[in-house]
């Protein structure tokens, strides 16, 4: 069967739409399922900017439907990758909810994190390590080798939670945003009384201006 979002008959009258290049400013015509196009004015190609990956996270014939992705592409399929891991997680956790829960939130926390403090940081892999996180290194890697990631996100992720699980001081702003978004997740289970007092942990201990705003809401 056909993916129904890339079967014509389907399309609507936006299938088919204009976007202006981004280099010489000439309108270039696009159809939903395009990948990229060649701007036919200045052989400039760039990537559809509407098109939707999401289902590549989950789907067994994601490599099939897209194809080989230009270069420019990069910075989507590393969001397409932390998707996957978001949905390998689930799976190894089974129905072990609470787990899931909280690997979620504390995935969200470093997102929300990560474009506060900005920068050129890698939030793919950010997002990678905060789904990951106690789940186990070899567990992870594992998981990350399974989804073909490359070698250099793979020593990126696996070396964010290596310096979390040995309780290092974080090193990079990278591993800050993690230490940060388990701390976030700790206060605000303390704060509704999800942890026990042994376990108390304070704003304190936060080492981003962004973290610390966050644990405000949960005082």
């Amino acid at each position: 069967m056909k993916c129904p979002g890339q079967d014509m008959q389907y399309w609507t009258d936006t299938a088919i739409f204009n976007v202006d290049c981004p280099k010489c400013g000439k309108s270039v015509e696009f159809y939903k399922d395009d990948t990229s196009r060649k701007c036919p004015h200045c052989d400039h190609r760039f990537v559809n900017p509407k098109m939707d990956f999401g289902c590549a996270a989950y789907c067994q014939f994601a490599e099939q439907c897209l194809g080989t992705l230009p270069e420019e592409f990069q910075g989507v399929q590393d969001s397409l990758l932390k998707d996957k891991v978001a949905v390998q997680m689930k799976r190894h956790y089974k129905t072990d909810f609470k787990r899931i829960s909280r690997a979620m939130k504390i995935a969200r926390h470093a997102e929300s994190i990560g474009k506060s403090e900005g920068g050129n940081l890698n939030l793919a892999a950010i997002l990678c390590a905060a789904y990951l996180n106690g789940i186990g290194i070899s567990t992870a890697e594992a998981i990350l080798k399974n989804l073909s990631a490359d070698e250099t996100m793979i020593s990126e992720v696996c070396e964010l939670l290596v310096q979390h699980e040995k309780s290092a001081e974080p090193s990079s702003v990278e591993s800050k945003i993690i230490h940060d978004a388990v701390l976030l997740q700790d206060i605000q289970e303390n704060s509704s009384g999800e942890t026990k007092e042994k376990d108390i942990v304070s704003a304190e201990q936060l080492f981003t201006s962004s973290a610390r705003g966050l644990a405000v809401e949960f005082a």
